[in-house]
């Protein structure tokens, strides 16, 4: 009778000690679930390809904080994407990790680009940005579709870009960077300041001309203030814009401010009210961050944005200036990788050329150019 009580004890322990694995293991595959489900993406930001770890040889020479840098990449302007991450890299000792944000269409050449040159050593992450994210937020004229440029809004959805970081660089592709990136990274921001951007009545672009737009340098040349809505605002007219091509991001304040709702529901208003200003000549990103961020942003060092090279207004910079410049900007017109973009010898510097040949610069003495 013992001996049958002992192996009905020992049976009770191993059907308790079952259960327990078991409960354990449905524990496990429900967290796992939770994980998977929290990664999906609403806005279709897709996560195409990734480069999780620095090669070893380099991982010893390179500092171990890994720094976000989000950077738009469009067919037509891919080598200036190219260029601008080349001289970020070969700048820093940093842990970089571009995060490449496109469209399907430009998938498979910028993989090519990236694995097949000098940059196959870069760590980054291609996403594909879904346009219908868009819709009922931007106005678009049927006769002029094409120039609607999707990716330039790219930088709204930065907590989207790159869920897991609590803070990111975003930069234009018409950059290129002669300094440490972890300098514009560490930019201190204020208490409450989800971003960080260069005023536009900084020592370096003070009240440059802007062609068909006069002195854009403030919010009145953004904003449309005899419109009712903006005028609520009670937001000064002569107040100092910024721009928005390059800023530090702090991602957590950006969530709890819900920055990126706040910049869609004033793309819609303005679909509604037309609220920007009719003589803007600029991107049209820029109002509704102006609005967000009206004295509610921190500043970085004009140097880590030295623009309008892209305008006749860049002729202005010396070659000294321009060599100081920790970060070269050529928003406007002239790109440097067409004809008449001033300094574009020092951006070419940084450009790797395309091994598909697809995409080629463009120079005044022929028409199609590739830098050796």
């Amino acid at each position: 009778m013992t001996l049958r009580k002992v192996n009905i004890s020992i049976l009770i322990v191993a059907v308790v000690i079952f259960l327990l694995v078991l409960h354990h293991n449905f524990l496990g595959l429900s967290d796992f679930l939770k994980r998977e489900l929290s990664d999906s993406n609403p806005l279709g930001l897709q996560p195409i390809d990734f480069i999780p770890a620095v090669p070893q040889r380099l991982a010893d020479e390179r500092n171990d904080k890994e720094i976000s840098v989000v950077i738009a990449a469009s067919d037509e302007r891919l080598g200036g994407a190219i260029a601008a991450m080349n001289s970020i890299y070969r700048h820093t000792r940093s842990n970089v990790v571009f995060h490449i944000v496109t469209l399907n269409d430009t998938v498979d050449h910028l993989r090519l680009w990236l694995s097949s040159t000098a940059l196959k050593n870069l760590r980054y992450r291609i996403l594909d940005f879904d346009p219908r994210v868009l819709e009922g937020k931007v106005q678009v004229d049927p006769q002029k579709a094409d120039t609607l440029k999707p990716l330039t809004f790219a930088r709204f959805y930065l907590p989207n870009l790159v869920p897991h970081a609590e803070k990111a660089i975003y930069v234009d592709d018409d950059i290129i960077v002669q300094d440490d990136i972890l300098e514009l990274y560490n930019t201190p921001l204020k208490p409450g300041h989800a971003a960080a951007f260069s005023d536009d009545c900084d020592s370096t672009t003070n009240k440059v001309a802007v062609r068909g737009a006069g002195n854009q340098y403030n919010y009145i040349g953004f904003l449309d203030y005899k419109k009712e809505t903006i005028r609520k605002l009670a937001m000064k007219a002569n107040t100092c814009s910024f721009n928005p091509g390059v800023f530090v991001a702090n991602l957590t304040e950006w969530k709890l401010q819900n920055i990126t709702k706040q910049l869609e529901k004033w793309m819609a208003l303005n679909v509604a009210e037309e609220l920007y200003s009719r003589s803007l000549a600029g991107s049209i990103t820029t109002p509704p961050l102006l609005i967000v961020f009206y004295k509610q942003h921190s500043s970085i060092d004009p140097m880590w944005n030295v623009r309008h090279l892209g305008s006749s207004a860049g002729k202005r910079y010396s070659p000294q200036f321009v060599k100081a410049a920790k970060l070269l900007h050529w928003n406007g017109h002239f790109k440097p990788w067409g004809r008449t973009a001033s300094y574009a010898e020092v951006w070419e510097k940084w450009y790797v050329p395309d091994p598909t040949g697809k995409f080629s610069l463009i120079r005044r003495h022929s028409e199609a150019y590739e830098a050796k």
